[in-house]
């Protein structure tokens, strides 16, 4: 049996492993997923049509009034960069289909023709791109649509909205027999130099958020609900004059990383230098993990959640020589609206300048969030606890300073309240 090679992003090899009924993708620009699942769809015709099976390859999207509009042109590139496809497929102007003509290609909107699929004979395989989109009332009559044993539904979108019908379908709530990834241009081996140079004027030019759903696979948040909106940018430094290093670290659990940071303040401007973080980091482990990724730790104070008095001993001890040792690390002060006095801080710094390799940080900066109302759409008060991890890490490293600056705000106070009398 002779063998073809096909190449495919590392991450997307386990998508096309072995079975599955879903497989699909999402993420931001220049991942390769659209021409990487083109490229599978002509794949699998051939396998089909070389094992004697007839049917279509069902490509859709959400609105398509004419073929420009569909994905025909990234199935035909692919095909054409793949000598042994290229010789195995006809390409006419409006059709692909294997010269055997056991299997083709149909191109479908299915806000409008979702009637006239469920008359398409065999559907081997629906490819929806763009899904993002994709209503949940197109969802409900595409999947009995797909029927055929072994036929499979593909998927891939950027996301955009926190919820849409293709997310929680996909993403939050995946149905059994799903392969589904997340890939970024970080996951593309052959990301072209020009994108680069793109992303790189974006991240410069655009506000994080956009520049997140653009590139990132982030969705396009209520700002207002974030806390950071607006205070937080992405770029490389280099600090020769500075206050700190300011160290914190925030204790994991099962589920959650044990993280660290070391942090860098001037001009009132607070620098993310590094980040270090670890889900199930056990005790033995911490001081040398942290001390490898945060320089100049085991020099400085260290300032950690001071709810695990057992784990500062761990880390601060040496346990008789048998490990390294963080010897300056002591628990963080805290008291009734800590978290809000720290947020508070972070806020009154002119910008809050994060370095591109703290992508941890970075995530929760774009995501930690204040609690939306459901039903209005309100951004409320309340503090969403999750997504921050390296920032309770960053407000233990700055804990005295939030101190300090609150003690300043409570002496204002009654001054300006004895004014107005």
């Amino acid at each position: 049996m002779s063998k073809a090679r096909i190449e495919l992003p590392p991450k997307l090899i386990p998508v096309f492993s072995g079975q599955a009924r879903y497989r699909g993708a999402h993420g931001g620009r220049g991942s390769a997923k659209t021409r990487s699942f083109a490229l599978m769809t002509a794949v699998r015709a051939y396998m089909f049509a070389e094992a004697g099976v007839s049917g279509v390859i069902l490509s859709g999207r959400e609105y398509m009034n004419s073929l420009e509009e569909s994905s025909m042109e990234e199935i035909k590139q692919a095909i054409r960069s793949t000598p042994w496809l290229d010789a195995y497929f006809d390409i006419g102007e409006k059709f692909i289909r294997t010269k055997n003509r056991r299997v083709s290609y149909v191109f479908c909107g299915l806000r409008h023709n979702l009637d006239s699929i469920k008359s398409k004979a065999r559907i081997l395989i629906a490819w929806i791109d763009e899904a993002e989109n994709v209503s949940e009332v197109a969802w409900q009559k595409l999947a009995p649509t797909v029927r055929e044993a072994g036929s499979e539904i593909w998927v891939t979108w950027n996301p955009e909205k926190d919820g849409s019908p293709t997310d929680k379908r996909y993403r939050k709530t995946p149905p059994p027999g799903s392969k589904i990834v997340e890939l970024n241009y970080t996951d593309n081996p052959w990301f072209p130099a020009v994108l680069e140079e793109e992303r790189l004027s974006d991240r410069e030019r655009l506000d994080d958020q956009t520049y997140a759903w653009i590139w990132d696979g982030a969705y396009r948040e209520n700002s207002e609900a974030q806390i950071l909106s607006g205070k937080y940018r992405v770029a490389e430094f280099d600090l020769p004059e500075f206050d700190g290093p300011y160290f914190g670290i925030d204790w994991g659990f099962s589920q959650d990383p044990t993280a660290g940071v070391r942090l860098a303040i001037q001009d009132q401007r607070l620098y993310v230098e590094y980040e270090a973080g670890k889900v199930g980091l056990e005790n033995d482990d911490i001081a040398k993990f942290m001390i490898d990724r945060l320089p100049g730790i085991e020099q400085h104070t260290v300032r950690a959640d001071s709810a695990r008095p057992e784990t500062i001993s761990h880390v601060k001890s040496t346990g008789g020589g048998i490990r390294p040792a963080i010897p300056r690390i002591e628990g963080v002060e805290k008291w009734k609206g800590s978290v809000e006095d720290g947020i508070a801080h972070l806020r009154s710094y002119k910008e809050i300048i994060i370095h591109p390799r703290c992508t941890k940080f970075l995530h929760e900066a774009r995501t930690y969030s204040y609690k939306v109302d459901r039903l209005t759409g309100d951004v409320l008060a309340d503090i969403v606890d999750k997504n921050n991890h390296y920032i309770d890490a960053t407000r233990y490293a700055l804990g005295p300073l939030i101190k300090q600056r609150n003690a300043a705000m409570g002496l204002m106070i009654p001054k300006r309240l004895l004014q107005g009398r």
